[in-house]
């Protein structure tokens, strides 16, 4: 059996090192791939909770708003995560924006406000991984 701790801490390892490399894509301007980046974040820092606090042993799926369903969250932060939850494929693939290229359309704005997002993700998953 997995230790459950350590195995959160995995995940919130690679969730952190996930959005130093989408700050690089912020600053050089790769706003569709720090939008979806931001979006595996999450995604890695709420698994992380999951192995690390709820000691699930094993952890399925990719929508964050599904992920954090069973947590408690700080007002607005779900709604946040169901924006990002929204980068998940259409930010990767012309066909997911008819008659539009993903890197043409995402916006700084967008991808600074998901870096926030994860800013806030990581430090509850810090948190609760470090909690005893």
């Amino acid at each position: 059996m997995k230790d459950g701790r350590a195995e959160g801490l995995r995940w919130l390892q690679q969730a952190e090192n996930d959005l130093a490399y989408a700050r690089i894509g912020l600053r050089e301007g790769f706003y569709a791939q720090v939008c979806f980046q931001c979006q595996q974040v999450c995604e890695k820092a709420l698994k992380a909770i999951h192995y690390g606090r709820l000691g699930k042993r094993m952890v399925f799926g990719h929508s964050l708003v599904e992920l954090a369903a069973e947590l408690p969250l700080e007002a607005g932060l779900r709604e946040e995560l169901a924006v990002l939850d929204q980068y998940y494929i259409p930010t990767r693939y012309p066909n997911g924006l008819p008659g539009a290229v993903p890197y043409e359309v995402y916006t700084r704005k967008q991808a600074e406000g998901a870096a926030v997002v994860c800013d806030r993700v990581l430090e509850l998953a810090r948190r609760a991984v470090s909690e005893e």
